[in-house]
This record gives C-alpha cells, sequence and structure tokens, in this order.
C-alpha cells in the first residue's frame, strides 16, 4: 500500500524466525541478516510489518539476551561484511543493550525500586477490582485499542515483539490505560523470551519519563498508522496529552563491582542464562559443570512457558556444548546447596562463573554467598573483557554513550 503513511520501496517479504535457544540458531540467524545489517536495517528498522515479515530487522536479542551469542561476536560479524558508518544504524542498536546494562549495573536501586514498585501494585490491584479488570484486559488484549490488543496477544503467543510495538504498547499502557508501568514491566519480563532485567526495565521507565526525567513517550496514532502500513490505527483512542511521570527516590551511581580472575588450580564452571557461551571464557577445561536458572525469580507471577522453555534450553544447550550431553539446569531457589553439591562432586573448592549483572541471577548468587563461604568454596565471577571496556561510559544518557561507541570499538581492534 502506498499513500502518506508508507514510503515507497519497502522491501517486504514473509520471513518469521525460528527463536530456538542453541547457539547454532542464533549463529544462523545472525549469518541471514548480516547482509542487511547496513542502509536495508537503516532504512526500515523501524516499521512492524508484523510477525510473519521481520526481514527488516535482526530478532536476534533473545540469543544476546542469553550470550547464547555475544555483544563483540555480533560486532565482528557486522563489521566484517559493512563499514562502521554505514551499519551505524544496527551498530547503535547493539550498543544500547550494552548501556542499559551498563547504566543498571551502576544504579542498582533502580532494580529493587522496580520490584518494591510492582509488589505494591500487585497489591492495590488486589484491593481494587476496576483496576483488576484492567489489567486482564490489558494482558489478554481485549481493550479494544487497534494495535495494541493484538501486541498483547501475539507477545504472549510468540515471546516477541518488534521494538517499536514495544514503545506503542508500553506508552498506551501508562498513559492510555494509565495502569501501573511495573505491571506492564512485568508482564513483558515473563513473556519475552529476551526478558533482560536492564534493558527491560530502563526501557519502561524511558517511556514513562523516568530516566530521562521530565521526557516521556507518546505513542500517536500517525505514527503507528505510518510504521504498520496502515494495518492499525486507533483513531480517538490514545491520550492526547501526556504527562511525564516522577519519583521520590534518587539513584546514586556506585562503582561497578570488582570481577575476579580466573583461578590457577581446578574450579567448577556454573552457567547461568546470563552466559551461555562459557567455552569462549575458559583457559582450560574445568572439574566439573552446573547449570542453574533463575526465571522462576523473575516476577512473582505465573511464567511464559515459552520464555522459561528458551532459558532453559539455552542453558542446556551450553552444557551439551562443553560436553555433558543430556544434562538439564536445575531451577532451584536454593542455590547454595546446588553449588556445594556440585562442588564436592568435582572435588573442588573454587566455583567459576560469568559475572552476573543487576538481576535475578545475581541475586540469587549473593544470597548464596555467605553459604558457600562457610562451606569454604571460593565463588569467582568473571566478567567479559567488552563489558569492562562499555560498561564504566554509560553514566548518564545515551547520547553520551554514543559518543564513547567509537573508543569501545577502536579498544576491541573494530575501528574503521
Amino acid at each position: 500500500m502506498n499513500g502518506p503513511e508508507t514510503l515507497p520501496g519497502l522491501e517486504r517479504a514473509p520471513e518469521t524466525v525460528d527463536f530456538q535457544p542453541t547457539r547454532a540458531a542464533g549463529l544462523a540467524r545472525l549469518d541471514r541478516f548480516n547482509s542487511r545489517a547496513g542502509q536495508h536495517y537503516a532504512r526500515q528498522r523501524n516499521y512492524d510489518f508484523g510477525p510473519d515479515q521481520r526481514i527488516n530487522v535482526s530478532a536476534l536479542s533473545p540469543w544476546i539476551r542469553h550470550k547464547l551469542i555475544a555483544e563483540e561476536e555480533v560486532l565482528r560479524a557486522t563489521l566484517a561484511r559493512h563499514t562502521p558508518s554505514a551499519a551505524e544504524k544496527f551498530i547503535q542498536q547493539v550498543f544500547w543493550r550494552t548501556y542499559f546494562k551498563g547504566w543498571l549495573e551502576q544504579r542498582p536501586t533502580v532494580w529493587t525500586s522496580y520490584q518494591t514498585g510492582l509488589r505494591a501494585a500487585l497489591k492495590r490491584m488486589d484491593q481494587h477490582g476496576a483496576m483488576a479488570n484492567a489489567y486482564q484486559a490489558a494482558v489478554t488484549g481485549r481493550t479494544g485499542i487497534d494495535g495494541f490488543d493484538q501486541w498483547a496477544q501475539e507477545l504472549a503467543a510468540t515471546g516477541y515483539l518488534h521494538n517499536h510495538a514495544r514503545m506503542w504498547f508500553a506508552s498506551i499502557w501508562i498513559f492510555t490505560l494509565r495502569l501501573p508501568w511495573q505491571l506492564g514491566a512485568d508482564f513483558f519480563l515473563r513473556h519475552l523470551l529476551d526478558g533482560d532485567p536492564a534493558s527491560n526495565t530502563l526501557s519502561w521507565r524511558w517511556v514513562a519519563g523516568l530516566h530521562t526525567k521530565g521526557k516521556a513517550y507518546q505513542a500517536r496514532v500517525s505514527n503507528i498508522a505510518k510504521y504498520t502500513e496502515g494495518r492499525y490505527r486507533p483513531e480517538y483512542q490514545l491520550a492526547n496529552a501526556i504527562e511525564p511521570l516522577s519519583e521520590d527516590q534518587d539513584h546514586p551511581i556506585r562503582s561497578i563491582p570488582v570481577a575476579y580472575e580466573f583461578p590457577d588450580g581446578d574450579f567448577l564452571l556454573l552457567i547461568t542464562e546470563e552466559d551461555c557461551s562459557p567455552e569462549s571464557l575458559l583457559p582450560r577445561p574445568p572439574a566439573g559443570y552446573l547449570g542453574l536458572v533463575a526465571t522462576k525469580a523473575r516476577s512473582p507471577l505465573e511464567f511464559s512457558p515459552l520464555a522459561a522453555n528458551f532459558a532453559q534450553g539455552a542453558v542446556a544447550d551450553a552444557l551439551d556444548r562443553v560436553g555433558c550431553l543430556g544434562k538439564q539446569p536445575v531451577s532451584s531457589n536454593d542455590w547454595a546447596t546446588q553449588i556445594i553439591e556440585a562442588a564436592n562432586q568435582a572435588q573442588t573448592d573454587t566455583v567459576v562463573t560469568s559475572y552476573a549483572p543487576v538481576g535475578p541471577v545475581a541475586s540469587n548468587l549473593q544470597r548464596a554467598k555467605g553459604t558457600l563461604q562457610e562451606a569454604g568454596i571460593d565463588l569467582r565471577q568473571i566478567r567479559r573483557g567488552y563489558d569492562d571496556l562499555a560498561w564504566p561510559y554509560a553514566t548518564k544518557g545515551f547520547f553520551g554513550f554514543k559518543k564513547k561507541i567509537p573508543r569501545v570499538l577502536a579498544d576491541l581492534g573494530l575501528s574503521a
């Protein structure tokens, strides 16, 4: 369709994404998309053509979120085929996730504040039937708002949404339906295959006007109609004016916690959903392996089987690739007991795992730390060099962070 809502020459073709939780599937998707990471992506990335036409976006986020493929790996593949200027928009999109991870790592109280706000919102919903009804209509796609309902149903059915649709959805949730943003962030975190504490929480805060204080994102009918090519046009259904949300709490910046070096002797390798490419970190084989997942800790509400199975499958795939064929990760709230038993079986008192940024995995490790110390077990979190290079620049807004991207690329040996 051509008209004022569309641009001529848009390339549309049927293309679905098979979200299999394996490194092989992530690499295959990267290879398929890579040729389009330049001007094709820059021209068409904002269009939501629908779940059957993902030709214009990478859809790599579920694999990157679980580090089945790492950000640095994606950047290297991209810059092996495109110049930094040609792939600038896609490179920036990769760094948005890096920025959010580094920003939250330096302001962890934002995550704990979100959790407190979520519990409070759930309590209010239990006490107010109208709020509960509005919430149920929103999460099941029964509000009557064109586009919003279809995105809610698409998310529940597929575990994925186009990034632009996520922004529209969050804005409508907050400013038209006037539901607590924490409930919307929780809905996403429970269903998204790429559900990530930093990217998800801070994206919702950005839409609400809390991340960039006083500047909220407004979903507009004209924008939705244009970038869905007229599939959705919620005329007279959206808030005409919005007021950014505010909060009383300050979130002071802290130093990024110190990461450890690899031990000299034997160690147990702990694989979590935060990093499912452990083979790229190991200087030598470990004495044993353990896989743990923390998906149940992401929310007090029921978790989507699609998202849970992706995280479980990602860790299982990592275990397979390091030689533990068929070994399944454990879903448990008592990580200390699981780690101690595995370390004793491996006959080692040292456990190595990839650095866990702010979120459920980090919280589980922190809760286990005291018990592990009492048992004489040394837990070492190893951080990737890419994160060490980029995270310190995530102190303010993305605009300032973006200026440092060429420096990070140069430090990685990827400059033009």
